[in-house]
């Protein structure tokens, strides 16, 4: 039940979904089949079994959970003229440039173009619709710096500690707190958990 209380507290089923959104189910299915909106990020397979004076019932159902971001994502692109990839790929850019840290990496640099296609399709598969607090661009934004930088932080020999907690903060905020059976092999624990256990960085108070 751990994981049912988890997807229904950080996410929105398929119904909650329309009705934040203010569309029908075939308005969404036509956004996902044409590439304009992410796919679940998790699909529930449930069988039931029930016994009654009737005798034994089973019954099978699945339920889709989406980032709760999405919703804000449908409202977007119905305020905008921009294409689905222009709109994710300005939003991006436009986080990246708020942000106070910065990264070397070419990903994030001269190679960003090619960066944003394939963090588009992670998008669109509803990959960081699991791993990010939103789904969004700006949180997508945010984890891929913070990571850019710890990384560039914990390989050095002297490690410039008040960079790497920031970058550190940063990915707290952005990542989500994942899924009870994902947590050991998420990013937050590898990037997150563990660096702050490593050099004693205090744990901010991050609402989930």
């Amino acid at each position: 039940m751990e994981l049912i209380d988890y997807l229904k507290r950080h996410f929105f089923s398929r119904e909650q979904l329309l009705a934040c959104a203010g569309i029908k189910g075939e308005h969404l299915d036509s956004l996902v089949r044409e590439g304009a909106m992410p796919r679940a990020s998790y699909r529930l397979r449930l069988a039931l079994g029930c016994d009654s004076f009737f005798g034994a019932h089973a019954e099978e159902h699945a339920i889709d959970y989406y980032a709760r971001g999405y919703a804000a994502w449908i409202g977007a692109l119905g305020e905008t003229a921009l294409e689905p990839y222009a709109l994710f790929a300005r939003r991006y850019r436009q986080a990246l440039a708020a942000l106070p840290l910065r990264s070397p990496d070419a990903k994030l640099n001269a190679g960003l173009e090619a960066h944003l296609r394939e963090e588009w399709g992670h998008f669109l598969d509803g990959t960081y619709g699991l791993c990010t607090r939103s789904g969004l661009p700006e949180d997508i934004a945010a984890k891929e710096l913070a990571i850019c930088v710890i990384r560039e932080e914990t390989a050095s020999k002297a490690p410039d500690l008040a960079r790497l907690k920031e970058a550190v903060d940063l990915l707290d905020r952005a990542s989500s707190p994942f899924a009870p059976h994902e947590r050991a092999r998420s990013s937050r624990r590898r990037y997150v958990d563990a660096v702050r256990a490593r050099h004693g960085f205090e744990v901010n108070n991050i609402c989930t």
